[in-house]
């Protein structure tokens, strides 16, 4: 009889040691996701661009949504995640302005797509660290600042582009010797810049 108490005293032990050390271990976790970190803002578009991308409304919407994560816990970013990758991926199903209908920019959408269904599946990841989610988080950060810098880039080429009007006589061609097709196409072509630019003023 003595036997089966002690037994049973030393697995109550065992038992509230073993209680104890995951109290502890679940105590030490949690503080951990919730401590509040800063994360740097995204570049953004510059203003003299925002009315040319203002109808651009899921690159509005992933702006507005990562404006949020400036001071944020792991655990608020992955109770979050789910809404960022959904409104990523409806990013790279919107049309893109012509403009932007390019490899290089769907390349960038596309990383900062795959950059999103990272972290979302560092959700069911059990043993996830803290580190990983502020690691990966800020790889989002810096895929979305590529794309506002290719849009900025974009934007400031055709500005540019726009800016330029250049007669048939100074573009190095000798105009005696271009037949009257090709004089006709550059004059025309030079002719819808100058009237477009005329409009757009």
């Amino acid at each position: 009889m003595k036997k089966i108490i002690y037994i049973l005293i030393l697995v109550a032990i065992f038992s509230c040691n073993t209680r104890q050390k995951e109290t502890l271990l679940l105590k030490e976790e949690q503080p951990s996701m919730s401590v509040v970190r800063k994360y740097p803002s995204a570049k953004e578009i510059r203003p003299v661009y925002k009315e040319e991308t203002e109808n651009w409304t899921q690159l509005k919407a992933v702006a507005d949504f990562l404006d949020r994560f400036k001071n944020v816990s792991a655990n608020e970013i992955l109770s979050n995640v789910i809404e960022l990758e959904a409104l990523i991926a409806a990013l790279k199903k919107q049309e893109s302005p012509d403009l932007f209908n390019t490899a290089s920019f769907k390349a960038r959408v596309n990383i900062l797509h795959n950059e999103s269904l990272r972290l979302l599946d560092m959700r069911i990841i059990p043993a996830i660290t803290v580190d990983e989610v502020d690691a990966q988080t800020k790889k989002i950060i810096v895929a979305f600042s590529s794309v506002n810098e290719k849009i900025n880039t974009t934007l400031s080429k055709k500005r540019f582009e726009d800016a330029i009007t250049i007669d048939a006589k100074y573009i190095g061609l000798d105009s005696s010797k271009i037949d009257n097709v090709s004089k006709k196409s550059i004059n025309n072509s030079l002719q819808r810049k100058l009237e477009e630019k005329t409009i757009n003023q």
